[in-house]
């Protein structure tokens, strides 16, 4: 399996209650030709498109893989990486841990020059697959939240060279953190990239007195309880775009 360094991702973003699941809304865009011929082994460009106008992301993280890996369920408590990637911008234990599967094909993150990426904003890179990866996913940290994120499970890889898939992602909660939308217990970069500032210092570490034993579940949105405001930091769903198309 090829892994993609993320080189310095979290350095670099350092510095700048339900027992019924909740299903996915279908937000995948099918394309003008079958998806049944064809080998998913193969090279693909990707663009990532972030549709808010207030939400920056970290770098998407992006992998290939076959049917058997899901980076977030639904309904269900999320894992570690997910808590990382959603608490404090950490793209490091979910890469680790998808770069290490058997079902994984290969693992980008793409990071921007610089990173964040930000609102109306895109990003383009390539990514390999080959075996059983017939299937991409991807998240991304809603850096103006405390436990938010963005992304999608299961988008099918093109199966034609020049074929192009799009696929919508919204926005969920983590369910481990409470949405204080205090910027002292917010990532540092959403006073750099966000619509507002503050003297809170921010943090990059999860804090356990906001600990909440909660499920993955679609992003309820900024309520304007403290620093956070609906106007300034709030966003429409889907909260994201993503475009996979085969180039080789």
């Amino acid at each position: 399996m090829r892994r993609t360094p993320f080189v310095a991702a979290v350095a670099t973003l350092a510095l700048i209650g339900c027992d019924t699941p909740v299903v996915e809304p279908d937000l995948e865009v099918e394309p003008a030709f079958s998806h049944h011929a064809g080998d998913a082994a193969g090279s693909y460009r990707v663009t990532v498109y972030n549709l808010t106008s207030s939400q920056p992301f970290t770098p998407p993280l992006v992998a290939t893989h076959s049917t058997a890996v899901r980076m977030f369920n639904v309904g269900q408590p999320a894992s570690e990486g997910i808590q990382e990637i959603a608490e404090n911008g950490n793209l490091g234990p979910l890469s680790d841990f998808l770069s290490g599967s058997d079902e994984v094909s290969d693992v980008v993150i793409a990071l921007g020059d610089p990173p964040p990426l930000l609102q109306g904003q895109s990003i383009s890179f390539e990514i390999e697959a080959d075996g059983d990866a017939r299937f991409l996913s991807w998240v991304s940290m809603l850096i103006c939240t405390n436990d938010g994120f963005v992304g999608r499970n299961l988008v099918r890889l093109p199966a034609q060279v020049g074929q192009t898939r799009t696929a919508y992602a919204r926005s969920y909660d983590a369910g481990t953190e409470i949405n204080t939308e205090d910027f002292a217990d917010i990532v540092p970069p959403c006073q750099i990239f966000g619509a507002t500032s503050s003297d809170d210092a921010g943090t990059g570490m999860s804090n356990p007195d906001l600990a909440e034993d909660g499920r993955v579940l679609p992003h309820p949105g900024i309520m304007g309880g403290d620093d956070l405001v609906p106007e300034l930091h709030g966003w429409d769903e889907p909260a994201a775009m993503i475009e996979v198309e085969r180039i080789g």
